[in-house]
């Protein structure tokens, strides 16, 4: 439950599952639309390699047909089977011995698959499938295909043909891991415990567009790194002046924490990973600091006694150190990989 963890559905449930299961089952899933960046791959995999840690057995899937309804690279089978190999890879190298497991793989032959999601769909409304729609990154007014409608209970039910007893996801998800928890009893089904880890920002002023409901959730889901935004992404190939040149540009408020990508990094990636946080600047500046913890480098920000931009550029070295061994792994095969 230790961070990047924000929420737990329940502590008290998620105790008992420990207590009866050696080794419990667990799942997270992605869709297939891109290049890997800092919010899927690291932040998301460090909870993975926590749960590892803690006897978990953890699948990471791979929702190719998901991917088909979401029209993600198109909708291209091709393109998305690419990606496929590529984030099976990629999972693979961060979290040695974590299973992946592709939508194709799960349905093929699976009868019972299909029966239950019509099982779940008679008991979700329409509207209560449409409130679920920012899990797609759509709102209820976005004008979808009948197939969009059939997406909530096809992740819905993922989890119960995984065998998962803890559904993993970003607090994005959350609205779909709380609507199987309400419709399992009624199918006879355990609900999942649902983990959600916390939701990177991206390098620009966070913006609110209306995808939920909630104010708060709404600006944090629109301000999420996206692929699809890739200046405002950092993908686990860029190159050390790349990743400074984007942190020179990312917003990052003077004397402010509040929605700050540039101090989410620091929390989030560079204090899982390091121990301090070291900051070179000339003596006119103060000299160079190191702190010893998160709370100290957001409490000198706050108090102006760090600038914003000896921020970012210790920050850029910090995350190229992070980034360096997925980078070469995949060096001189960028071609071949799918953008969105």
């Amino acid at each position: 439950m230790r961070s990047p963890t924000e929420e737990t559905v329940t502590a008290g449930e998620l105790r008992k599952l420990f207590e009866g299961k050696e080794h419990p089952t667990h799942y997270i899933g992605f869709e297939i639309s891109g290049l890997l960046h800092l919010g899927t791959l690291i932040i998301a995999g460090n909870k993975i390699r926590d749960l590892m840690a803690a006897g978990v057995h953890t699948k990471v899937f791979l929702a190719d047909w998901h991917s088909v309804i979401n029209n993600k690279l198109g909708g291209d089978w091709d393109r998305i089977k690419a990606a496929s190999d590529y984030y099976s890879e990629a999972f693979r190298a961060y979290a040695p011995g974590v299973e992946v497991v592709t939508g194709s793989d799960l349905y093929k032959g699976n009868d019972d698959y299909w029966k239950d999601i019509i099982g779940f769909s008679k008991h979700v409304t329409l509207n209560r499938a449409r409130r679920t729609f920012t899990i797609m990154g759509r709102s209820m007014s976005d004008t979808l295909d009948v197939a969009s409608c059939l997406y909530p209970s096809m992740q819905a039910v993922d989890i119960h043909h995984l065998g998962a007893d803890i559904a993993h996801a970003g607090m994005d998800q959350r609205k779909v891991h709380m609507l199987a928890r309400e419709v399992y009893p009624s199918l006879g089904w355990a609900p999942p415990v649902a983990l959600h880890h916390h939701i990177l920002l991206g390098l620009e002023k966070p913006e609110a567009t209306g995808l939920d409901e909630d104010a708060k959730m709404d600006r944090v889901i629109s301000a999420k790194m996206s692929k699809s935004k890739p200046r405002t992404a950092i993908f686990i190939h860029d190159d050390a002046q790349t990743i400074q040149n984007k942190l020179a540009r990312a917003w990052c408020p003077e004397a402010s924490a509040e929605l700050n990508p540039v101090l989410e990094l620091v929390r989030y990636i560079v204090f899982h990973d390091f121990k301090e946080f070291h900051v070179d600047r000339p003596a006119k500046f103060g000299g160079s600091v190191t702190y010893g913890s998160y709370e100290e480098v957001e409490g000198a920000y706050v108090r102006r006694e760090l600038h914003p931009a000896d921020l970012k550029r210790a920050t850029a070295s910090y995350i190229d150190d992070v980034v360096a061994d997925l980078r070469k792994r995949f060096e001189g095969r960028m071609e071949k990989l799918v953008r969105e």
